[in-house]
């Protein structure tokens, strides 16, 4: 016999299935029908609805509230659409949106209106985050054009950074230390460092830690 599956998911942040319980049961499921989970944004592994899939089989039908129970976008909604209703061969409902509904004793183009529908659905999410991007970009854009800087902002040099330069080039100071002297990451020291001695000095470059004897560096 064909069985009829209700899935309510809830984030963390919603923590109520009032709703979706309220809108199964005038569908005319029972709680035993009913598979109810609470699963925070972040960890979307859903263990509860991964057991109900496999329950799943040709023929049964899993009624959701909104088509967002099925994934957080619409690629992971379109893929499940699919695994449904073409590998398991079982129907949706979605009781926000009628038209989303594949019984085919609904009418003889149930499936393929379903289809239709949510495949328009997909290309106007895709649309919009394309938008969304595409203002984004400008946005940065014009931003820049007015001389305004992204990222964190640069830090100053300490007075004390040109003398600790000069012991370091000299090797008697390996750059973690300066660094350490200096209150910044050894990265930074290193770069601060290049940047100093690239336009003006045709010394040597030194590597990155090259001029750290390891034992001068015990002794300091």
């Amino acid at each position: 016999m064909d069985q009829q599956y209700g899935y309510v998911r809830v984030s963390a942040r919603e923590q109520n299935e009032g709703q979706q319980m309220a809108a199964m049961q005038r569908f005319g499921l029972t709680e035993k029908q009913i598979v109810v989970e609470k699963q925070s944004e972040k960890n979307f592994e859903r263990p509860k609805y991964q057991r109900l899939l496999k329950k799943i089989k040709p023929g049964d039908t899993l009624v959701i509230k909104s088509i967002d129970r099925l994934g957080r976008n619409y690629d992971e909604i379109l893929d499940q659409w699919q695994l449904i209703t073409k590998q398991k061969q079982a129907d949706i409902i979605v009781l926000d949106m009628p038209l989303l509904d594949t019984r085919q004793g609904r009418d003889l183009t149930g499936a393929l209106i379903s289809d239709i529908v949510l495949q328009l659905l997909s290309h106007v999410a895709q649309t919009e985050r394309e938008f969304i991007r595409q203002r984004q970009a400008e946005g940065i854009e014009a931003a820049r054009a007015k001389g305004i800087r992204f990222g964190r902002p640069r830090l100053d040099r300490p007075q004390a950074f040109e003398a600790l330069r000069v012991q370091w080039m000299q090797g008697n100071i390996s750059s973690r230390k300066a660094a350490a002297q200096l209150g910044i990451s050894y990265q930074t020291f290193l770069r601060w460092a290049k940047e100093k001695t690239e336009p003006a000095e045709e010394s040597p470059e030194p590597a990155e830690e090259s001029p750290e004897p390891v034992l001068k560096e015990e002794v300091m």
